[in-house]
């Protein structure tokens, strides 16, 4: 049985480019609607670059954390064709 990080691992690498989800949203598809924080910690270890972390943003539509800064996150869902509000 994959563990809950495998499970986000392989939820946020089928994120297309231009397409985001919020953390709510991979811990609930992970099985755990509540361990969004856990999300965050488990991406933040995150330097695969097949995981495209960066395509997961807070619910109230604020970029949050990256482990490369949030101004190369913002650069990367631009490049990506990621409208943001």
């Amino acid at each position: 049985m994959p563990s809950f990080s495998e499970k986000v691992y392989k939820i946020v690498s089928k994120i297309p480019k231009g397409s985001v989800m919020t953390y709510k949203q991979v811990a609930k598809l992970a099985g755990n609607e509540k361990a969004y924080r856990a999300v965050g910690n488990i991406l933040n270890k995150n330097y695969n670059p097949k995981i495209p972390c960066h395509r997961v943003i807070k619910s109230d539509g604020k970029i949050g954390g990256y482990n490369r800064g949030e101004k190369e996150k913002i650069e990367m869902l631009k490049k990506e064709g990621y409208k943001f509000n």
